[in-house]
């Protein structure tokens, strides 16, 4: 009934007000996966033949996505491969489910190559790991396992904390370890607990407390960027390299932390990262705007005149929605009800994209101190907005068969 009673009391909360309000606002989990479905369809049909890209973006007023090639060097091309393996697991569809298998298999030669950078992490277990979490086929583990084998090529033991740049130790100075890299740690643990190397959990577990040490503002808030000495592990500086300036809060850094600690907690039950995982959502939350989208830096100077990050609304979102499984009752509470209004402002005219393109969401913004994926749709948007509403779906259900169990 613990769980029952998290997901229900805020909806309860705000019917004293009114329940008809809440009924309008609410998200529908089945409604919204069932628009997601069929905007994959939709997509499928406009994809190119080349079987050597994968989606990334939607700018421009263009209709249908671009593609860029697959390789390690493009971060972003595990995510359609995850949207896809989510819209199977809701849709049972098999035509979707071969699609997933085709895209997932494009991404076979990163593995053939050696590690580029951390991002190697989004790239396999973002379609490696649900192929796999969806199908149980062992070729999928192995990949994921080798994978992580290389992931921690990249971890230094002076530092604590996996480089995640390597083509950038001269930019910056040093061991470059940026928030990002909090969300690689999963593939980590999963390869730790999965036939792997064991010591990928440790590895995971140093990253997450010296990053915890370094990376953050008393407040809560973080750098982008933390740099350190390679040879003596002694943190030289906080710093940023897509946010607005070193001391500000960029929105999709600090969804990345909450996200990260999330995890860290789920797979070492320690309660300091869980401590920590609901201080720094709490930071996030306190700043967000009525509509509970960012601006993609909270200390944008032009405030609500900014742009928007529907991107890291969608990965909060899903966060929440697993931390509220861990939190006490009254930060639960909180979390819960944060999670249903982001997807509710998700789901509502001014993010969907409706007819506008083959996205699932508007509004985000990739890298704006360099120009780039300003007010785009993007392919982690999507991932992350339909791995939420899974997470919703699958609350839900539990609760109803809760429910159905107490009568």
């Amino acid at each position: 009934m613990k769980l029952f009673n998290k997901v229900l009391l805020p909806a309860i909360a705000l019917c004293i007000g009114g329940c008809s309000s809440v009924a309008k606002s609410w998200p529908d989990a089945e409604s919204d996966l069932s628009y997601c479905h069929e905007k994959v369809r939709a997509a499928l049909t406009h994809l190119p033949s080349d079987t050597t890209v994968m989606p990334r973006n939607i700018q421009g007023g263009e209709k249908t996505w671009a593609c860029r090639p697959v390789s390690a060097e493009e971060w972003c091309s595990g995510f359609w491969p995850g949207v896809l393996w989510y819209d199977y697991e809701y849709s049972g569809d098999p035509a979707i489910r071969a699609a997933a298998e085709e895209a997932t298999r494009r991404l076979q030669p990163i593995l053939e190559q050696p590690v580029f950078d951390h991002d190697l992490g989004f790239l396999i277990y973002c379609s490696y790991g649900n192929a796999y979490r969806l199908t149980g086929d062992d070729a999928y583990r192995v990949a994921i396992v080798n994978a992580a084998d290389s992931l921690a090529t990249l971890f230094n033991p002076a530092v604590g904390t996996i480089l995640s740049w390597p083509r950038h130790v001269k930019d910056f100075g040093g061991h470059n370890t940026i928030m990002d890299t909090m969300i690689n740690l999963e593939m980590l643990f999963f390869a730790a607990k999965n036939g792997g190397n064991p010591y990928c959990y440790d590895i995971a577990v140093s990253h997450a407390e010296t990053t915890m040490r370094h990376h953050f503002r008393p407040d809560g808030s973080c750098y982008h960027v933390a740099v350190y000495d390679p040879a003596t592990g002694e943190f030289m500086r906080g710093c940023t390299h897509q946010g607005y300036a070193d001391s500000s809060m960029w929105a999709r850094g600090q969804a990345w932390a909450i996200y990260g600690y999330t995890v860290v907690y789920r797979e070492t039950h320690d309660p300091r990262f869980l401590d920590f995982a609901c201080k720094v959502a709490d930071v996030y939350l306190d700043r967000l705007p009525a509509d509970m989208i960012p601006i993609w830096d909270f200390d944008d100077p032009r405030g609500l005149e900014a742009p928007r990050d529907a991107s890291a609304a969608a990965v909060v979102a899903s966060a929440l929605l697993e931390l509220e499984g861990y939190a006490d009752s009254t930060r639960a509470a909180r979390y819960s009800t944060a999670a249903r209004e982001m997807l509710a402002s998700l789901a509502s005219d001014a993010y969907r994209s409706g007819d506008t393109n083959d996205s699932f969401l508007l509004h985000s913004t990739g890298h704006h101190p360099a120009g780039s994926e300003i007010d785009a749709s993007i392919v982690y948007a999507d991932y992350y907005y339909i791995e939420a509403l899974n997470r919703l779906r699958s609350i839900n259900n539990k609760s109803d068969k809760e429910l159905l169990a107490r009568h």
